[in-house]
């Protein structure tokens, strides 16, 4: 490949990257590298994505109502607590203000720390997830020795999901942890709109993304060496009940079926499956009626089942990019 066609890739690669939302957080300080935080200011419970990024761009010590609470007891039905671990370049406010204050209202203790800063003003989930699944693993055992628990239960969205599964799989997280639910999790990784083939045509293409956007996201491209390391000899490890809560129109994931684990066992769901007029994506998902419900019936069996609505495809996007360039 000429120098000028690298160079239009690179340019090319970059503006869609920025353009949709891919490049950007949501708090306003400025986090030390290697650091996680634990937001303690009580937020609303928000009905979409980009009104959630909005409040926590204003608000940036935003937590999810009713998380966070370390005085809080398990319940004897709901023994577990939750800790709730969000995707890239955001915060827990932003990913989790609608999931969280409907597991507390069933009775969870939830949790919800802001990880994985690289010192990038504005923004988390963007620095080394092996670094970040450390951080991960010192949130569980507060949380264990603040409620007495035995073990929790480990939510992740997109970027969290791996982060969480690396520290169950990697970092002995399965001593401690019942159960893994991935919603949109990359657990073979993403193409990202497509833009990871044009990437892969150019050398060095993890070292490019990580400049283009942050260590994190080249992490989760498709065929990345920590995916590859992370699903080497197996994908799940034994005593952790593991599901994964996809779509098949991600947006960020595809082919979709580089969401479902595969080792025998696991769980898959996919939301089309169960709700075909629901083709809401990536974005969508922790937003999504039909999959908060989804997930709350993983972790509460005795929940109500999911509501099947039609939800359009691109569902969220343009309001996320909105939000994220606002």
């Amino acid at each position: 490949m000429t120098g000028t066609a690298r160079t239009a890739v690179i340019g090319t690669v970059a503006a869609l990257l920025c353009g949709f939302g891919v490049v950007g957080g949501a708090a306003s300080a400025v986090p030390a590298a290697g650091t996680y935080v634990v937001p303690s200011v009580p937020g609303p419970v928000q009905a979409g994505h980009a009104d959630a990024l909005r409040y926590a761009t204003a608000h940036p010590d935003a937590a999810p109502a009713g998380v966070n609470d370390f005085g809080c007891r398990p319940a004897p039905e709901h023994p577990n607590p939750v800790v709730l671990v969000h995707g890239s370049d955001s915060d827990a406010y932003t990913d989790w203000a609608a999931l969280a204050p409907r597991l507390t209202a069933r009775g969870f203790c939830v949790f919800a720390p802001n990880y994985g800063a690289d010192g990038t003003p504005g923004t988390y989930a963007r620095g080394d997830m092996i670094r970040s699944a450390h951080e991960i693993a010192d949130m569980v055992r507060a949380v264990r020795e603040s409620t007495g628990a035995a073990a929790v239960d480990l939510v992740g969205y997109s970027q969290g999901a791996t982060v969480a599964r690396y520290f169950v799989n990697r970092l002995g997280g399965a001593d401690v942890v019942d159960r893994w639910v991935g919603i949109a999790s990359p657990t073979y990784g993403g193409t990202m709109y497509g833009l990871v083939p044009l990437l892969r045509l150019l050398p060095g293409s993890e070292r490019i993304a990580a400049w283009l956007t942050s260590e994190a996201i080249a992490q989760q491209m498709q065929g990345s060496r920590l995916l590859a390391d992370l699903n080497a000899g197996g994908d799940t490890v034994p005593g952790v009940d593991y599901t994964t809560i996809g779509s098949r129109v991600d947006e960020m994931i595809q082919p979709a079926s580089n969401i479902a684990l595969r080792d025998a066992g696991a769980t898959n769901l996919v939301v089309q499956d169960l709700c075909p007029q629901n083709l809401g994506g990536h974005f969508a998902m922790v937003y999504d009626p039909f999959t908060l419900a989804l997930t709350t019936a993983v972790l509460d069996p005795s929940a109500p089942p999911p509501e099947c609505m039609p939800v359009p495809l691109g569902a969220g996007i343009p309001e996320m990019v909105a939000a994220s360039h606002s």
